[in-house]
């Protein structure tokens, strides 16, 4: 007997009514699994299957990232992600936000989604562009750098070769300008007319080319790509970062966005890793500065600290010290503000405001850590320097910074925050003013004679060394030095830089200046020098003399 057609096409539709009843149930599940774990590990609950992402959310976790730990970025707003995760309490998910929120300076909250929702956005991933997955970092090779670099022995011809290059390509050119010349920094800023391009080289900024205000949108994007910032917002300062993998080294570009009036002005910092390793005798201390400095460092407690403007080198200075004094037997704690460099072999922390991790908290914490040494990145307020100079009073050696034109000005600063005179006396060892002077360069720089004001003022300066400094020069003998520019140099005349520096002792004459009534930076001056210290201006002339750098460098960082 032979079966109704219309039996069979009825069970056909109920089978699969059944199975897509069967798939909803599924599905169902899956939704309140996520709701189930939500409520328990107290998470929100996002369901996103139909929602539309913005590519710029997507591109803050890359898709590799995304498969990996299942984590997927739906939300933002005012400095605040938000994420969905398969598995929120996974700990590589933990870490990454961690690090993402340090990375980024913001805080994320996070949700749970189901397989379908994770499905969904994988969905969204796939029509992304591949730039916008693929860059963790720009990568630059040496082949790079060399193929740029035969075009630029005179930084004033960027303008010529920038002319041939495309405007993807040439924030590469910039970085490979930037590396090869030593900069720290890279500027680009919207003017009315063009666009400045400018790169800050031995602590001075040189215009080097000009770009038509077109391309603005073009350079802006690819910079904010990469920096991993938002690149529809241009009406507010915004601070991301990228990395350049180069062959022995990596640098950190730490990238800072300005609203102006015609666009956005972008600096680039440049943090070269190789950096951090400097040691103490590459500071580039004269004899009698280096002895004197070893000796106070190599205290078992006390405190010293240096001063100077920024970009004054006094970061540099604290992290040479570290190295020095970095070995299995001491427990070296730093407290940073922003941790610039990785030091091996010492524990470094970053403080946070955000969330309540200040100087004066964070050097709390630290103290009981049982460290030897400590380091307190700036000194800023009556608090910090309160519970560092107890540090040093009991047992710990403290390094700090702080915002004076000279070492002997240090101490009227302290005591003008409320510091005790009584304790600060006994817990300082020295004080290190300093600057950076570029030094001429090699190759190129010449004899030259300084008309007669500019040498009586040196002969002023430097027949006023105390003779208990042991340092000695004939005047009348001296020969100085200007620069010149050529291929070497990049046509700046100028090549590197060194510091010059003060370095005041404390002596019983001074701590009982700073017991007395009237504190003066004059008389601190006066006696610190009379005991043999060398000024800034004094060593400054002195590198002078010698061929290093030129009188006018000298005089105009330090007067």
């Amino acid at each position: 007997m032979s079966s109704s057609p219309h039996v069979g096409k009825s069970f056909k539709g109920a089978e699969e009514k059944f199975s897509e009843k069967m798939k909803t149930m599924g599905l169902e599940k899956q939704e309140n699994d996520a709701k189930n774990l939500a409520h328990i590990a107290d998470f929100g609950y996002v369901y996103l299957v139909g929602v539309a992402i913005t590519p710029g959310l997507l591109e803050m976790i890359p898709v590799d990232i995304a498969k990996k730990l299942q984590l997927i970025c739906f939300q933002s707003q005012e400095g605040k992600f938000f994420f969905a995760s398969i598995d929120p309490l996974g700990d590589d998910v933990e870490d990454y936000i961690k690090k993402f929120e340090k990375t980024n300076h913001c805080t994320v909250q996070l949700h749970t989604m189901s397989q379908a929702s994770f499905d969904a956005v994988m969905k969204l991933y796939a029509k992304l562009p591949t730039l916008a997955t693929e860059q963790h970092g720009v990568s630059i090779n040496q082949d790079d750098l060399d193929k740029y670099k035969e075009g630029f022995s005179d930084i004033r011809k960027i303008q010529e070769q920038i002319q041939d290059v495309n405007v993807t390509d040439i924030l590469t050119l910039l970085i490979s300008v930037a590396l090869s010349t030593n900069a720290s920094d890279i500027h680009v800023e919207a003017e009315e007319k063009d666009i400045k391009l400018r790169l800050r080289i031995d602590g001075v900024l040189h215009n080097i080319a000009s770009l038509p205000p077109e391309d603005w949108k073009k350079i802006i994007s690819r910079i904010k790509l990469l920096a991993k910032v938002k690149i529809n917002i241009s009406d507010r300062p915004q601070d991301g970062r990228f990395t350049i993998f180069l062959k022995d080294d990596e640098v950190d570009v730490r990238v800072s966005t300005l609203p102006t009036s015609y666009g956005e002005s972008v600096v680039m910092r440049l943090l070269r890793s190789s950096s951090a390793g400097l040691q103490f005798a590459d500071l580039g201390l004269a004899d009698y500065t280096f002895r004197t400095l070893k000796r106070e460092v190599e205290r078992p407690n006390g405190m010293i600290i240096t001063t100077g403007p920024t970009g004054s080198g006094k970061t540099t200075t604290l992290y040479a010290m570290l190295n020095h004094l970095n070995s299995s037997e001491v427990k070296i704690i730093t407290l940073e503000d922003p941790i610039e460099y990785k030091l091996g072999g010492i524990n470094q922390s970053q403080v946070d405001p955000t969330k309540d991790y200040t100087f004066a908290n964070g050097l709390r914490s630290i103290l009981r850590q049982d460290p030897d040494v400590v380091m307190v990145g700036e000194i800023r307020d009556f608090e910090t320097a309160d519970i560092a100079i107890n540090a040093a009073l009991t047992g710990h050696l403290v390094i700090s910074t702080i915002h004076t034109n000279s070492a002997a000005g240090a101490i009227p600063r302290l005591l003008a925050i409320g510091v005790k005179p009584f304790l600060l006396a006994p817990a300082l060892t020295a004080l290190i003013g300093q600057r950076l002077v570029r030094r001429l360069c090699e190759k190129c720089k010449k004899e030259i004679t300084p008309d007669t004001e500019t040498l009586e003022r040196v002969k002023g300066y430097l027949s006023s060394l105390s003779p208990a400094s042991g340092v000695k020069v004939d005047i009348n003998t001296m020969k100085f030095f200007g620069p010149v520019g050529c291929d070497d140099c990049y046509g700046i005349g100028y090549k590197g830089r060194i510091g010059i520096f003060e370095i005041m002792t404390i002596n019983k004459e001074i701590e009982a200046i700073m017991l007395s009534p009237q504190v003066s930076e004059y008389g601190i001056q006066e006696n610190a020098v009379k005991n043999g210290m060398i000024t800034m201006v004094q060593e400054g002339l002195l590198r002078a003399v010698s061929g290093i750098t030129s009188i006018e460098e000298v005089f105009s960082v330090a007067q």
